[in-house]
């Protein structure tokens, strides 16, 4: 990258410079000018220019420009981050998933087998793209999940910048693609704030969907800070969809500006839940995976131990008594859950094949032997949150509600596809994690936290196709960006000053692999799983079990630690802890510390309850509202900014004007297909329809076709209690006459979705209901307002 500074003659200033370069200054001497860059305070500081006193512009001269370049070869960066994928998954690390891209990079860069997350997602991501520990990001769970306490607050300070904005404000162009989940959710409005969006954490371009999880088939997708509508393609899918914005991204700004280095985070959906693939990636699986989880364990050790991915005398961990053997459940149980893992892997391979046309693109450019590609596979280990049988709809299992196979058989054959949102059971979630023990979540172990990643450089790393065994961390990934970009760490970004990065850079080890390892001390915690890792050592202790939200937990004091010696025992399977007490109590101590200095304490293990603001004591846009109104053209009203109305008493009175006794559309819906409510005009009478998850559906509809002209549409939940899922009566009346009245069983008890918010005057993305259509149910009369009161 070429990079040219112009400044003027700053000496007529009387401004002393040195002539020789510091940390984080550069003196450059442009046409015998000196004068001094100091990249330690971003912005960098504009020079003070000298008073012009020469009256005619033509016989004065111009200044130098001044410009912030990148340092010289300063390389272009892409991140690319894979959702819930484990470490025994991909073949590249020992699984039975093809991902060809990944193996490509690895047989030209190196493979890192020591390298750990935080077990969950948006700790996971904050930790990435600032290089702190995601709780001194106040993201000590995923965001929906923010409480009051520092550490968990979901509000990244000022004092920590993420990565994006120091290599921004140093002269790279910035953009991120897919998820991002780290904005608190009710900051997810029109009425921001936007300061922890992307576009206003350092990417100069953002599209992708702000939580954790989307439809990949009808995502609801933001460009920049501005939801766009997807086309209605039945060949769409959101994967596809980032990786052309990103090719088209990264052709422009090569275009346009070649001697600028570009920094990409290019994170998938992809393997979260929903498990959604293009059918011919998940044929190509079909029968691959009958043999069961605990066969396909075996293999991908002895695969594994081949690679040299872990040691010769690593023990295969045993699969804990809370996951059933696969010779122990029921023909109809295996083969609904071999199709999960089909769906699973198609997926993964796609993912991988999405990220192979981002690779070939940078390769046509001739940009990619100067970029430092990191392809983590994984944010955390595989996960488990789809329970012990799976589900069709996996949001089921985020408000607590297990799966059961025969509830789900009717699904084999659409499985992953657009009429499903699917998860795959435990067995195979501690499978893909493989030779680790338990999954997401459970950051006491490996399983949890440790993932595979593969690190390409072709002009930086002169090792090819190595295995780095160091320990690494997420936190590791942005003091080794800036290292390799020339660049310092700054102390003050926008005027803030900044806490230091809790990790440390790897680079050290890229050419050197048994350079000793320089992060030595690491903690991990999530919902009371926790542990420490220090100089090959890990004291731990599993609180809690994923798939496990409503059991009653041991208090977090009587918890039970173990010991490993990682160094002799990669796979922490022998339990020192009761012939090394006093080494568990050292550690113990450690962890303490490095809990009381990081905001970890107080630990919070709860939950599903924790989707509830109220329950959490996190802010609320609503606040203590009782009423909202709502007009036409109101759309994609995230459930976290809209009025709480789950398990109470609530009224919603639209007052609408019709043309004709022909009306159609959808008044307010929220949420979709897999979950919600919605009211709504058919053939000129009113409807409400409630959809419990897609299994149970409860309509009312006004036994009169309503005449053109101003009405008075009104729809009453009366709960029979005010516990979570109760069911209740629902009442319909037109211009203040009842007109019908019906019962609904239950409830959805926490969550309707992640990504399907509340539409005034049409249902986007998925339909609540099979009366209208998707992307054809706009309201064909008036809305003048909506209004939704809890007073009654």
């Amino acid at each position: 990258m070429k990079i040219i500074h112009k400044l003027p003659l700053l000496l007529l200033l009387g401004i002393s410079f040195f002539s020789y370069a510091q940390k984080g200054k550069e003196t450059t001497d442009a046409k015998k000018q000196t004068y001094t860059i100091d990249r330690t305070s971003l912005p960098v500081k504009e020079p003070s220019y000298p008073k012009e006193t020469i009256l005619d512009a033509r016989q004065a001269k111009a200044p130098s420009r001044f410009e912030v370049n990148a340092p010289e070869k300063a390389p272009n960066v892409v991140v690319v981050l894979i959702d819930d994928q484990g470490y025994g998954t991909s073949a590249a690390f020992g699984g039975k998933v093809n991902e060809p891209t990944l193996e490509k990079l690895a047989n030209n860069g190196l493979k890192y087998n020591r390298f750990h997350t935080t077990s969950l997602c948006s700790p996971t991501r904050v930790a990435l793209l600032t290089g702190r520990n995601h709780h001194l990001n106040n993201a000590g769970a995923v965001m929906e999940l923010a409480t009051a306490f520092q550490g968990n607050s979901g509000v990244r300070p000022n004092s920590v910048a993420p990565l994006a904005e120091m290599l921004r404000l140093n002269g790279y162009s910035t953009a991120a693609f897919g998820k991002y989940h780290e904005t608190a959710p009710w900051e997810v409005s029109v009425s921001g704030p936007f300061d922890r969006w992307p576009t206003r954490s350092g990417f100069d371009k953002f599209y992708g969907f702000i939580g954790g999880e989307t439809n990949q088939w009808a995502p609801a997708v933001y460009d920049g800070i501005t939801r766009v509508e997807v086309p209605k393609d039945p060949n769409y899918h959101f994967t596809t969809d980032m990786t052309n914005q990103a090719i088209n991204w990264v052709n422009a700004q090569q275009s346009l500006t070649p001697d600028k280095p570009f920094y990409m985070y290019f994170a998938p959906g992809g393997t979260h839940a929903p498990h959604h693939a293009p059918k011919d990636f998940i044929e190509k699986y079909k029968g691959k995976f009958d043999q069961g989880w605990d066969k396909y364990r075996e293999e991908t050790f002895e695969k594994q131990k081949a690679l040299g991915i872990i040691p010769k005398n690593a023990e295969l961990t045993p699969r804990p008594n809370e996951i059933p053997a696969w010779n122990s459940l029921t023909p109809t149980q295996q083969k609904l859950f071999a199709r999960q893992m089909e769906v699973f892997a198609g997926f993964a391979e796609h993912t991988d094949y999405e990220v192979g046309r981002l690779v070939q693109s940078l390769e046509e450019m001739g940009e990619l032997d100067n970029t430092l590609f990191i392809y983590i596979a994984g944010d955390n280990g595989a996960s488990a949150e789809g329970g012990l049988e799976g589900s069709y709809n996996e949001l089921m299992a985020l408000n607590g509600i297990p799966g059961k196979a025969e509830q789900m058989m009717g699904h084999l054959e659409d499985w992953g596809g657009p009429e499903t949102f699917p998860h795959f059971s435990v067995g195979w979630a501690h499978a893909c994690n493989t030779p680790y023990k338990w999954a997401k979540q459970v950051a006491s172990h490996f399983g949890g936290t440790r993932t595979g990643m593969v690190v390409h450089w072709p002009k930086g790393i002169q090792a090819k196709s190595g295995i780095r065994s160091q320990f690494t961390h997420v936190t590791d990934l942005a003091p080794t960006i800036l290292e390799a970009a020339g660049l310092p760490f700054p102390k003050s970004v926008n005027g803030t000053e900044q806490i230091p990065f809790s990790g440390t850079s790897f680079m050290y080890s890229m050419d050197n692999e048994k350079a000793p390892e320089k992060h030595t001390t690491q903690y991990f915690e999530m919902f009371g799983n926790r542990g420490i890792y220090h100089n090959g050592w890990v004291a731990c202790t599993r609180h809690s079990i994923p798939w496990v939200m409503g059991a009653t937990l041991p208090a977090l004091k009587d918890d039970v630690w173990e010991l490993y010696n990682v160094n002799d025992d990669f796979t922490q399977n022998i339990d020192l802890a009761a012939s090394n007490p006093k080494k568990l109590k050292e550690l113990q101590d450690i962890f303490n510390q490095e809990a009381i200095k990081n905001n970890v304490f107080p630990i919070d293990d709860r939950r599903a309850e924790r989707f509830n603001a109220e329950i959490a004591g996190r802010p609320d846009v609503m606040g203590s509202r009782k009423s909202l109104t709502l007009y036409e053209g109101m759309t994609g009203i995230m459930e976290n900014v809209f009025i709480n109305i789950k398990n109470k008493n609530y009224t919603i009175t639209s007052e609408i004007e019709l043309k004709d006794a022909a009306t159609n559309g959808v008044i307010i819906a929220q949420a979709g297909r897999f979950g919600g409510w919605s009211l709504y005009m058919k053939e000129g009478k009113a409807c409400h329809e409630y959809n419990f998850f897609g299994l149970e559906r409860t309509k009312i509809v006004s036994p009169n076709i309503l005449t053109a002209g101003k009405h008075t549409i009104k729809y009453e939940f009366i709960a029979d209690s005010p516990k979570p899922a109760a069911g209740g009566k629902c009442i319909l009346y037109i211009d203040g006459e009842k007109v019908a009245e019906t019962q609904i069983p239950k409830t959805i008890p926490f969550v309707y979705s992640a990504d399907e918010g509340v539409d005034v005057g049409m249902d986007n993305e998925t339909s609540v209901s099979n009366d209208y259509k998707e992307g054809d149910n706009k309201f064909t009369g008036k809305i003048k307002k909506v209004t939704v009161d809890l007073s009654k």
